[in-house]
């Protein structure tokens, strides 16, 4: 199966509306609109449907008369669906990729990238589907018999954000399927239309009717309110600012609702004296500038030892002022527009306050003139720690220089934050790097790498970055409950 050309998928993806419930493309119940727009040019890319609490109900309605057969479905069967999902996925890469860049403005080489990653997770949870397994032993004290069983946790709902409209849909969607849970997904405002074109892929998979109900709204709170209120939504993921996930705790708790969170960051960019400077600099542009650093576990801070400061800045900042931005489309181009003018004014108040403090302009490279939302990928050196960029998270293309010349000054000023999503050390001493990402307070660290993200690792955070953990085997376990039977056995 092949997705409609971009022209069909942006103009009138689906017959009926935007919202999809019960494996049927309809308008939102009360007929509600909102617009998406081109961060590129500012412009209406369309109306999308806007779902309301009416249709939040809906959809639980659907996910839970769906959820009995799914639960009885073999393994083998949940991971023949997935596996078909992924290769449609890489089918469509070409316009899955140009509508990521359509709605959310990244560089057409990142969001080419991001369709890889995100098919990945319907590749690595159709395998671990049939792995889920249960246990049978002896009870030490003999007499009877140990059962443990996993089973999947029900209903379960997700709030998506923009930056990866793509894998984190996908990151989410996939381990709760192969565990055997029907899914409620409400994608971020800004990029909609492509969680709703997973759904079509999904759909052409195989995936029964109610399985998967997408949700786009610009109305968030009434309809994640309504899910949270029901009782029979029993799983809930978000990811997001950590502001947000304070008050979806709070919601969440009101029904013991299991939740998993994962939430802003702050990540440290450490370059020891003993650092490759060369690899620490293209590490540097990884983790900085992928996806134009509007990236959670992006390096959002730079602490470089004094001996290397020099010649890391130089080339860093040579690196920098060399991206080539404009719209993601754009042949050559590296860095796209920011996802829309909200995002380009927080970044600009965050590099304003860090020079009225005394920090200096080392690069800042060239922007196109006109509506897009740009902002240029900028290095701040000499930058205090009391500066709000070195304490708020900046998701952006800038990257603030510090400097350090003790270790243990080091991880004290690298721990000094409520994040600890990821963290990020070059050195040429692996022990040092390993004693160094011990005593980090990170969910993740690179250690000579400047990519992290992994379908088959864990990813989350601890502090106030999140709660649980997304891929890697732990990723399903998110979505199982355990169940253990006493199991009388007489032994005459």
């Amino acid at each position: 199966m092949n997705l409609p050309g971009i022209e069909t998928l942006v103009k009138a993806p689906f017959a009926e509306g935007d919202v999809f419930i019960a494996g049927r493309w309809c308008a939102a119940g009360d007929g509600r609109t909102f617009p998406v727009h081109d961060p590129a040019t500012a412009e209406l890319i369309r109306e999308v449907s806007a779902a309301g609490p009416g249709d939040a109900m809906a959809a639980v309605d659907a996910a839970q008369a769906a959820a009995a057969g799914w639960r009885a479905t073999p393994p083998r069967r949940r991971s023949e669906i997935l596996h078909t999902a992924f290769a449609l996925m890489r089918e469509n890469t070409e316009t899955l990729a140009h509508l990521i860049v359509l709605e959310n403005g990244k560089a057409y080489r990142d969001a080419v990238a991001e369709v890889g990653y995100a098919a990945e997770f319907f590749r690595w949870f159709a395998e671990e589907a049939v792995r889920i397994g249960s246990a049978f032993g002896d009870a030490p004290g003999g007499g009877f018999r140990h059962v443990v069983r996993r089973h999947p946790v029900g209903v379960t709902a997700f709030v998506t954000p923009w930056n990866f409209p793509a894998a984190m849909a996908t990151r989410k969607i996939a381990p709760a399927l192969a565990a055997g849970c029907p899914v409620l997904l409400k994608p971020a405002p800004d990029t909609p239309l492509t969680a709703l074109a997973i759904a079509a892929l999904l759909s052409e998979a195989g995936l029964p009717d109610g399985l998967l109900n997408v949700l786009p709204t610009d109305r968030a709170p009434e309809v994640v309110s309504a899910w949270l209120r029901d009782e029979r939504v029993r799983k809930f993921s978000f990811t997001g600012s950590t502001a947000t996930g304070r008050k979806l705790l709070e919601q969440a708790a009101a029904n013991v609702v299991n939740v998993t969170m994962e939430l802003g960051g702050n990540a440290p960019f450490i370059v020891c004296e003993d650092a490759d400077v060369d690899a620490a600099v293209r590490g540097a542009m990884d983790a900085k500038m992928r996806g134009g650093g509007e990236v959670c576990i992006a390096a959002n801070r730079f602490y470089v030892h004094r001996s290397v400061a020099a010649e890391f800045t130089e080339k860093f900042a040579a690196a920098m002022t060399a991206v080539r931005a404009g719209a993601g489309l754009e042949e050559g181009v590296t860095l796209g527009p920011m996802v829309n003018r909200t995002a380009v004014e927080s970044i600009r108040s965050l590099v304003d306050d860090a020079i009225e403090r005394g920090a200096k302009v080392a690069a800042r490279g060239e922007v196109p003139e006109g509506p897009g939302h740009y902002h240029p990928a900028t290095v701040l050196v000499d930058v205090p720690e009391d500066a709000r960029i070195m304490n708020e998270e900046v998701f952006g293309p800038v990257a603030p220089l510090a400097t350090f010349a003790d270790e243990d000054e080091l991880v004290a000023r690298a721990n000094d934050t409520v994040h600890g999503l990821a963290s990020y050390i070059y050195s040429r001493d692996v022990g040092r790097a390993l004693r160094i990402a011990e005593r980090l307070e990170a969910g993740m660290v690179g250690l000579n790498r400047g990519l992290l993200s992994d379908p088959a690792a864990p990813f989350g955070g601890v502090k106030q970055s999140g709660l649980g953990r997304e891929g890697g085997r732990e990723g399903i376990e998110a979505f199982l409950e355990t169940q253990y039977i006493a199991l009388d056995w007489p032994t005459d």
